[in-house]
């Protein structure tokens, strides 16, 4: 049996987000699991997009599986949350570099709330994405379920205050220690590229646009504002991050850096 494009586009994600895997883990041996937490996202992204690309290409084998291509249509449209969480978790760490010299607008209550709603926008996400299979295999027909609508409205929200507060961190950033500039590189060069992908998620779940359905839409349109750009920004968050001294930590339990390592800029 000749491979589709669909099937295609999995083996690429397979072949791409299994050395991004183990990229991200090594990010998070190096930083910490608990500290780098945004490193820890980068994982589950990926496990979701090689998973996701697994369930698709055993349709191969059972083209008539509902469960395996509503599996991979979910995990494709939950995928954007744990990539705006690496964001979340980039930005924060930022702005706590800044709150070593000056006050920051950018707190990390506000952090945590954005993250919350990033959350609440993905479990939302996964139970309308299950509630759709329940549909497609009663009726036969892919239908657009309210919770991912309004899952995906928060992840909206979510978008809108994540740019904001990077805009707010980037002006403080005389404050900042090197590393952690390029932090705010990283999540600047990538917000760009997350909003061609959310615009994606929003047309297929509130347009009525057939090229846009996640079972059956059209494949160049996926693969143009959802899988390469999800690449572009993977690529920017781990490659930014493989340069980033690792973090080591004081007698007091506190994360300290040598002189070596950032350059404090004169206040």
């Amino acid at each position: 049996m000749a491979l589709t494009e669909q099937n295609d586009i999995s083996i690429a994600e397979i072949a791409i987000y299994t050395p991004a895997l183990f990229v991200a883990i090594w990010l998070c041996i190096r930083h910490g699991f608990g500290r780098s937490s945004g490193w820890l996202y980068l994982i589950i992204f990926s496990l979701a997009r090689i998973i996701g690309a697994a369930m698709q290409l055993a349709t191969i084998s059972d083209p008539k599986s509902l469960r395996l291509r509503i599996g991979a249509a979910t995990l494709q449209n939950i995928g954007l949350s744990p990539l705006m969480m690496v964001q979340l978790a980039l930005i924060g760490r930022a702005a706590e570099n800044i709150q070593k010299s000056t006050t920051c607008f950018v707190t990390e209550q506000r952090i945590r709330f954005i993250h919350l709603i990033v959350l609440v926008g993905l479990v939302l996400g996964a139970i309308g994405g299950s509630q759709s299979g329940q549909d497609l295999a009663d009726t036969g027909k892919y239908t657009v379920s309210t919770l991912s609508q309004a899952g995906t409205g928060l992840m909206i929200a979510a978008y809108i205050l994540l740019a904001l507060s990077t805009a707010l961190v980037a002006v403080q950033m005389p404050y900042m220690e090197a590393g952690s500039k390029r932090l705010v590189l990283a999540v600047g060069l990538s917000l760009p590229f997350i909003l061609v992908r959310l615009a994606y998620s929003a047309e297929s779940l509130y347009g009525n646009n057939p090229a846009f359905n996640q079972v059956s839409g059209d494949i160049n349109i996926q693969l143009g504002m959802s899988v390469i750009m999800e690449m572009i920004v993977v690529a920017i968050v781990e490659s930014i991050g493989m340069t980033l001294p690792k973090i080591t930590k004081s007698p007091a339990g506190q994360s300290d850096q040598s002189e070596a390592d950032y350059e404090m800029i004169p206040k």
